[in-house]
């Protein structure tokens, strides 16, 4: 079995960790600290050709594969989780779903600016009384002649307050349950869509998260998804292909609370010496770099079998459980390492501990993933 990235991907991630380098890393901390959604960044990203790396050609994305996808993920995240994050879900999810999903025309009308970054895209599922029980979703569509009237509320949607493209996911028969969910598009200043005010997070602060009301909201039945039912399978499709991105930006965050602690640990003297020659950092630091390798061999174990046409939703799950979890362990970790400096803001690992702590929670929370494990196994 060969472990090794291709030439290719060798290259790619060379290119956008020398990106991250001149582009994000000397705007993190300001755009953590404002909570500011970095248009100018996302500008750049675009230009590059980062906002499509697993979308079709056909419809304007780079049409690598989802093991490239997971790698650029990755280094985006080692110098901002939050960039990382909007990079994972807007081609990852949105982008995907509307790859697997959309028609001919949906996707030339939707896809193409979403995967060439003209446009930003929202996934809204949760509600505030529906979080890892997606059935418990309230918002409902009615057909009316040509159209769908859709009435609800969704909350923690990402990208809610700036989004070009929303898919939403309602009841169109409730009764029928798991195949009376169904999936739409719905467009940016579409009468009844109403975003609502940026949440201001303990971590990625930069990234866009709100409310998002439908209220009398009009949507062409040409904006379906696939089929009236089709919506709950679209959605855990959704969530299968997230969670290796989800599982890449804790990689991503593991390696840079791993090069901060490598390098504080060298600069900082205490008792004469530097503090990596303190067994008890050094082991903090074995153990940080032991769990890295493990986390990332996950994810890019499941991306390497969903390129293969393979089963991969048993092994995104685990790659986002490990990888999440060993980068809340690990950044709290980073930041004890540093002593008090850590817990100053401004401290990069201060900031990567706030940012981990949501890792276990979106696209299905570590509980969550137990549960699609174990679901799998004990069939």
């Amino acid at each position: 079995m060969d472990f090794r990235l291709t030439e290719e991907q060798e290259l790619i991630r060379n290119n956008i960790r020398e990106f991250a380098r001149k582009h994000i890393d000397p705007i993190a901390a300001e755009i953590d600290e404002s909570s500011r959604h970095p248009a100018e960044l996302f500008r750049e990203l675009a230009a590059g050709g980062w906002m499509g790396i697993p979308l079709p050609e056909a419809y304007g994305g780079s049409g690598a594969d989802f093991l490239t996808h997971a790698v650029v993920v990755e280094e985006v995240s080692r110098s901002c989780a939050s960039t990382g994050f909007t990079l994972s879900f807007h081609a990852g999810i949105i982008g995907t779903v509307l790859a697997l999903f959309g028609n001919d025309e949906q996707k030339k009308k939707y896809l193409v600016p979403l995967a060439k970054g003209a446009h930003m895209g929202a996934f809204s599922l949760t509600e505030p009384q529906a979080g890892t029980d997606v059935m418990a979703i309230r918002t409902a569509a009615v057909r009316d002649g040509e159209d769908y009237v859709i009435d609800g509320a969704k909350t923690f949607v990402s990208n809610g307050p700036l989004a070009d493209t929303y898919i939403l996911f309602c009841w169109t028969d409730r009764p029928a349950g798991r195949k009376g969910m169904s999936a739409f598009i719905v467009p940016k200043g579409t009468p009844g869509l109403q975003p609502g005010k940026h949440f201001d997070k303990m971590g990625l602060r930069s990234s866009q998260t709100s409310e998002v009301v439908f209220r009398n909201c009009r949507v062409p039945a040409a904006n379906l998804l696939k089929q009236e039912g089709a919506g709950f399978a679209i959605a855990m499709t959704g969530f299968d292909h997230g969670r290796i991105g989800i599982a890449a930006q804790a990689v991503g965050m593991l390696q840079a609370a791993l090069d901060e602690s490598i390098r504080y640990s060298k600069e900082r003297v205490q008792f004469g010496n530097p503090i990596a020659r303190q067994q008890a950092i050094a082991w903090m630091i074995a153990d940080m770099a032991t769990d890295l390798s493990a986390a990332r061999f996950l994810a890019y174990h499941a991306a390497w079998l969903k390129d293969s046409g393979l089963p991969f939703g048993k092994e995104a799950a685990m790659a986002k459980l490990f990888a999440t979890e060993k980068a809340m362990h690990h950044t709290v970790k980073a930041v004890q390492i540093h002593g008090g400096y850590g817990y100053i803001k401004g401290a990069k690992v201060e900031r990567l501990m706030r940012d981990a702590k949501i890792a276990e929670v979106y696209e299905g929370t570590s509980e969550a993933q137990r549960m699609v494990i174990s679901g799998s196994l004990l069939r």
